[in-house]
């Protein structure tokens, strides 16, 4: 089975933190958490370490061997704070047993409410008493989604970001080619069928239940409080299919046909980032405060979730310019903040009449990519913002310039790091 570089990283933060804190594993939805918990189970397993694996979404799932002690335990009980306590209890004391402790993995733990609570009260109590057991927590959501305003955990996790899967990976699962990947995006689940003539079909079922639906019914309503739960499903239908532009949040709820306000719908475009759909950018400039201020910029982070919306085949959109060269630019832009270390910040640049696509930069280190999807050769925008910003690296992306295939090779910071 495939390994994700994400496996390594659980074990060595499970090995390498002696205080054995929290290990928050996020990420959007189908981008493998559950695989990368159970394969670096695997491994600890091999290197004589205990690991249990408990999955909280999965009623069908038999836990009833860690819930010793629990009246009228069966198949099918809906999980809840008593099951989490008596599970973590029966791990202290299977912990006692080995002499590396044992590693407790919870699986989309936000399904029993007020759960941080009860974490946090079951991990000082270990710290206190000496058990040791390290937990892990998966979640198909942003941290601070999973936890809302509850800050009760704060000093107690460190995080790991599961992102969504490269091109690279993705080539080397499935053999896509670069259009294919760049059209039918990074998830691994949507090429289970691999007859062409039946792909289409079934990604686009994929993307529509196992993504945007469980987003938006478990995520999006279930852990957070959304006022216009109507206004919220239309802008996460309309939104990615706006990627790539800039955006007014008043010409957007009239596009959504509600009535409103921005900061709502900037409240609810974060979330849609808390979710791993899309982000916001914001326009570069030496004084941040403005570049908030500015029209913000919509990317998809899984062009799938852009393409899958449109109705459009792959043959039809291949041939279509304009529409084409928006997937190309947003998946640039999708590699870039997938990729990205947190040092890193990602933004676009704009000053009338010129702009460039992306702008990377790392204080006071900068990288201009425009990309390309045609022919066209102009560099007016990376030329003008050359002269703003003389010690700039620049960059073009596809034809006559850096290959697609060979621009994804490479993450956001090699890119920032490379000579140009």
């Amino acid at each position: 089975m495939y390994q994700r570089r994400h496996v390594k990283e659980m074990i060595d933060l499970i090995l390498n933190d002696n205080a054995m804190r929290i290990i928050a594993a996020t990420g959007p939805r189908q981008t493998g958490k559950t695989t990368i918990a159970t394969q670096a189970c695997d491994q600890l397993n091999q290197l004589g370490f205990l690991t249990w694996y408990i999955p909280l979404d999965n009623t069908e799932h038999d836990i009833s061997e860690y819930t010793t002690g629990m009246r009228a335990m069966r198949v099918g009980k809906k999980p809840d704070a008593e099951m989490l306590i008596n599970i973590w209890q029966n791990a202290r004391i299977a912990s006692k047993k080995s002499d590396h402790g044992l590693i407790l993995v919870f699986d989309e733990i936000q399904t029993i409410p007020g759960w941080s609570n009860h974490v946090k009260s079951l991990w000082d109590k270990d710290r206190r008493e000496g058990y040791k057991v390290r937990p892990v927590i998966l979640g198909s959501a942003a941290w601070r989604m999973l936890i809302g305003i509850n800050e009760s955990l704060a000093g107690r996790f460190i995080t790991q970001k599961i992102t969504h899967w490269s091109y690279r990976e993705i080539t080397e699962c499935f053999h896509l080619s670069v259009d294919e990947y760049i059209f039918f995006g990074g998830y691994p689940g949507a090429f289970y069928s691999r007859q062409s003539e039946k792909r289409q079909d079934y990604w686009h079922n994929y993307i529509q239940t196992s993504i945007m639906a469980p987003i938006f019914d478990r995520d999006i309503m279930g852990l957070t409080r959304i006022r216009k739960p109507v206004l919220m499903r239309r802008l996460m239908d309309l939104a990615p299919s706006l990627s790539g532009q800039l955006i007014s949040y008043n010409k957007l709820l009239g596009q959504l046909q509600d009535k409103g306000n921005s900061t709502t719908i900037a409240n609810y475009l974060d979330l849609l980032s808390d979710a791993g759909i899309l982000t916001c950018l914001s326009r570069y400039t030496t004084r941040p405060h403005v570049g908030k201020a500015s029209s913000p910029k919509l990317n998809v982070l899984n062009t799938a979730l852009m393409t899958a919306g449109s109705g459009h085949s792959f043959p039809s959109v291949l041939n279509h310019n304009a529409d084409w060269g928006r997937i190309v630019e947003s998946a640039v832009g999708a590699h870039l903040l997938n990729s990205s270390s947190f040092t890193l910040k990602i933004h676009y640049w704009r000053d009338e009449p010129h702009e460039v696509d992306y702008i990377v930069s790392r204080g006071s280190d900068l990288l201009g990519i425009e990309v390309k999807s045609g022919s066209s050769t102009k560099k007016g925008g990376l030329n003008a913002f050359k002269r703003k910003f003389p010690k700039a690296k620049t960059m073009i992306v596809g034809p006559n310039g850096i290959p697609l295939n060979d621009f994804f090779s490479l993450t956001a910071d090699e890119w920032l790091e490379e000579e140009e």
